[in-house]
């Protein structure tokens, strides 16, 4: 049997294999999966539209709600592994110690991994060309370089 391409098939070229590892560590610290030199964000939770070092088109992400829910997940096993520690040791005894150290600790954890888990997401789409990225050149194509 067979297999004959068509014509578009064949004139599209097939684009450049990008490492997810590297790009995805690049992304959780906020940087630009790309160069490794611009940031993500322009604010908190704020996607730059493009990088403002190398110029790589961002706004084409998805990460909608995989990023609060990674956070729920990860911050409520280490807030539940804390807790059943320190109530097995009896490390607290008072009652209103509780009720100030775990929302507080629960609140600040979820607060810092929020944006790291988002990062990340990001820098996954784009290493995997998802959503977007898969129709966009990068930017050493669009300017005739290597990519």
């Amino acid at each position: 049997m067979t297999f004959i391409a068509r014509a578009d098939e064949q004139a599209a070229p097939k684009p450049s294999i990008r490492e997810w590892w590297p790009a995805v560590k690049r992304g959780f610290w906020g940087r630009c999966p790309h160069c490794n030199e611009g940031k993500i964000f322009r604010s908190y939770l704020k996607v730059n539209d493009c990088c403002p070092a190398c110029g790589e088109e961002l706004h084409h992400h998805r990460a909608d709600d995989a990023p609060p829910y990674l956070t729920i997940m990860v911050v409520g096993h280490i807030i539940g592994a804390l807790m059943l520690m320190v109530e097995e040791r009896s490390l607290i005894d008072s009652v209103w110690i509780h009720m100030i150290l775990w929302p507080a600790l629960t609140l600040g954890l979820a607060l810092w991994m929020l944006p790291l888990f988002k990062g990340a997401l990001i820098a996954y789409q784009w290493a995997l060309r998802m959503h977007g990225f898969e129709t966009v050149p990068s930017r050493a194509v669009r300017s005739g370089g290597t990519p």
